[in-house]
């Protein structure tokens, strides 16, 4: 199984990016990205931004991770 998370980039310094996950900063390589820029949301695999997303799939996303089995 992969897990995947979304974040909103804070900064781009070249291939990598400081992404913001709820209040967790983490460095992110974004190289996989067409043009990343701050505030775009990103969805973030094994410490690569693998695709850009809106904030209404940003939050589907997180709802679904914060429900209960």
């Amino acid at each position: 199984m992969c897990l995947a998370f979304p974040g909103r980039i804070v900064s781009v310094d070249g291939a990598q990016a400081e992404v913001d996950f709820d209040g967790v900063k983490k460095s992110v390589n974004v190289s996989l990205l067409e043009k990343p820029k701050k505030g775009e949301y990103v969805i973030v695999h094994a410490g690569f931004a693998i695709e850009k997303v809106d904030e209404k799939r940003k939050n589907e996303i997180e709802k679904i991770m914060n429900e209960e089995i």
